[in-house]
């Protein structure tokens, strides 16, 4: 019985190596193999630099030079060239944290007046008709009717004729209340004559972009009457993702392009980074000022947008498309020379433009394949589970067999 189970174990013995070498190709050649260390049959991870017993009691396997583990793969150079395999050195260098987004044209809201009736009443003679017209300062918009604008208007007149200088400021500070201009007010006291209708004028240059009424409206306070922008300069409201709003400052420099201006770069910096994200898209605003000669920016156009946000020293970087992720992990494929390839396990960082920082993983002048690479990492995602399938296979068996053996004791 102790000569079938001497037996048995070396046939497992035999059966693990030719297993756990099975994904493997190694050099042959006349002279004699040089080995690179000896191995645990059951546990990859158990290496020593000579021969010995593993934990379990096994005698440890030697690991040639040449031989390739189940992450490397081997491709004959034809292969790799109808592959169309590319590769790149890493580098350790600057990365700059370049911001890539999306953004749009709006009103320079410092330049933008809503014009409001501080008494309710009639809208007449309505001077502009839809959004877009412009205006300049001082032009005449429309007339309102107030009974209110009326009674204070004769208030006043009737405090001039008494000639209380306390009661006819009084009357001149509510008309001003009510909105009514200074030189109107002058007017008044001159002529002494009520107008039933108050005009109201354009307070600066513009466009309207807001006419929510009409003529013959009801109006209150409470309601918007007109909207007039300014294009003179606007603002160009920029996202920026949540996991890069901690790289824009108030400063940076940024570049804007629009499609429908081919070729023309728009040069400006970050004015001003709002408080808080969009619950909705996740995303930060962030401002830029742009002057606007000819008023060629126009408002809710679309806008490509580039910010700098600074260079991060000393940082090992590989083109971004040599990046394999799948969700779970991230690897890139090492060129090991030869027609040989790694499929290594790294950690990445921030991304720039067609780079991504390499934190863990990759070392300066490893050589990345950057082309062909997901079908490299296929072959050697493959033989990994060949190789780990043996391996719970060799444990089986030896289990089993091992069970075997005290059931016959």
């Amino acid at each position: 019985m102790k000569v079938n189970n001497l037996i048995t174990l070396s046939t497992v013995i035999l059966l693990a190596n030719t297993l756990y070498f099975s994904s493997a190709t190694v050099a042959v050649a006349d002279e004699e193999k040089e080995i690179l260390y000896w191995v645990a049959p059951m546990d990859a991870n158990y290496r020593r630099d000579k021969p010995g017993k593993s934990p379990m009691g096994m005698e440890l396997i030697p690991f040639y030079v040449g031989a390739e583990e189940g992450s490397t793969v081997s491709i004959s150079p034809t292969v790799v060239q109808n592959l169309g395999v590319r590769t790149s050195a890493a580098e350790l260098t600057r990365l700059w944290r370049g911001i890539d987004t999306v953004g749009y044209v709006d009103y320079d809201e410092s330049k933008v007046s809503h014009i409001h009736l501080r008494t309710e009443g009639w809208i007449e003679k309505l001077a502009i008709q839809s959004e877009g017209e412009r205006v300049k300062k001082g032009d005449f918009l429309f007339d309102v009717y107030s009974p209110k604008l009326v009674n204070a208007q004769q208030e006043l007149v009737t405090a001039l004729s008494t000639g209380n200088e306390g009661l006819i400021r009084a009357t001149k500070e509510r008309l001003a209340a009510l909105g009514i201009s200074s030189s109107q007010i002058k007017k008044l006291q001159k002529t002494k004559k009520v107008k039933q209708r108050i005009s109201i004028y354009a307070p600066q240059d513009g466009v309207v972009s807001d006419l929510p009424v009409r003529e013959g409206m009801f109006v209150k306070p409470s309601q918007k009457v007109v909207t007039l922008g300014d294009l003179s300069s606007v603002w160009l409201l920029a996202e920026v993702f949540e996991r890069q709003s901690q790289w824009v400052e108030v400063g940076q420099e940024a570049e804007v392009r629009l499609s429908y201006i081919p070729g023309k770069l728009w040069r400006g910096e970050v004015e001003y980074i709002y408080p808080s994200l969009d619950p909705k898209t996740r995303t930060l605003k962030v401002r830029l000022r742009f002057d606007n000669p000819g008023e060629r920016l126009k408002p809710n156009m679309y806008a490509n947008v580039k910010i700098f946000g600074g260079a991060k020293e000393n940082t090992i970087v590989i083109p971004l498309e040599g990046l394999i992720r799948t969700g779970r992990e991230e690897r890139v494929i090492i060129s090991l020379g030869m027609g040989k390839f790694e499929a290594r396990q790294v950690t990445a960082g921030i991304e720039s433009g067609n780079y991504v920082e390499i934190l863990k993983g990759v070392n300066e002048d490893d050589v990345v394949v950057t082309s062909g690479q997901f079908l490299i990492d296929s072959e050697a995602s493959m033989r990994g589970s060949i190789v780990r399938m043996t391996d719970d296979a060799m444990k089986g068996a030896v289990m089993k067999d091992s069970n075997m053996s005290d059931k016959e004791q």
